[in-house]
């Protein structure tokens, strides 16, 4: 039988309007300017995964990664990404001050902060140095590539959740007062005091071995040490 003819016209059109979409829709694909990201962490283990999470992301490309501070500010001098997620605890230079060089050599990057701690005086400290915001590594996908996205489009995004305030703690104890060591940091200093190994003091509180080695360079840049040599001469010193 055969087809009418405002029937086929009709079929005709239908199909060119779907071409055109289709082509329309693969050509602002092809267009879309992605968010070119570096990342900066001295943990190889962290940085896959990031990358892993991000790699399916069609609007956000990681162009390079950097282990440590030196390495960050050195790339940028051949790349220029809208995008930096950063490290506060890297080794050399740390995070606070690769941002600081950033906002002064390279304004239009937007950086934002990594860290597994919720204090306040490292946020306030991220807002002050000028980052666009702080994320905690414990992040779920979600939120991570919300922040980035909102700060990418110009938005501030710091933790909404209540800081762990330090100044409670200092009020107590007036050694955390003087160096501005967390509850967990100076418990830590007791199992370094003992001689416990990383993994050893991973098992008896419960923690990652990663979040161990962080709390351990967080101890080291708020003492200004720069060894564990040094370390074991401040506890005896101090008497800990």
């Amino acid at each position: 039988m055969a087809v009418p003819v405002h029937n086929t016209k009709q079929l005709v059109f239908f199909w060119i309007r779907i071409k055109y979409r289709f082509m329309l829709n693969l050509k602002m694909e092809n267009t879309l300017e992605k968010l070119s990201v570096i990342i900066a962490d001295d943990h190889t283990l962290f940085i896959n995964g990031l990358c892993m999470l991000l790699q399916g992301e069609p609007d956000i490309e990681v162009i390079n990664v950097a282990a440590n501070g030196k390495e960050m500010l050195h790339l940028l001098h051949t790349h220029t990404p809208n995008l930096v997620l950063l490290d506060i605890n890297m080794p050399g230079i740390n995070g606070f001050e690769v941002l600081k060089r950033i906002k002064d050599y390279y304004p239009k990057i937007k950086v934002i902060m990594l860290s597994t701690y919720n204090e306040e005086h490292l946020i306030e400290k991220a807002k002050t140095e000028g980052a666009n915001g702080y994320l905690f590594k414990n992040a779920e996908k979600a939120e991570l590539l919300s922040v980035m996205r909102s700060v990418a489009n110009g938005q501030f995004c710091f933790p909404y959740k209540q800081p762990v305030v330090s100044s409670s703690l200092n009020e107590v104890d007036p050694f955390l007062k003087q160096f501005q060591l967390t509850k967990r940091e100076t418990e830590l200093l007791q199992f370094i005091k003992q001689n416990f190994t990383n993994q050893q003091m991973a098992d008896h509180l419960h923690l990652s071995i990663y979040t161990v080695e962080t709390h351990r360079k967080n101890i080291m840049q708020k003492l200004n040490l720069k060894n564990p040599v040094e370390l074991n001469r401040f506890i005896m010193q101090y008497n800990l």
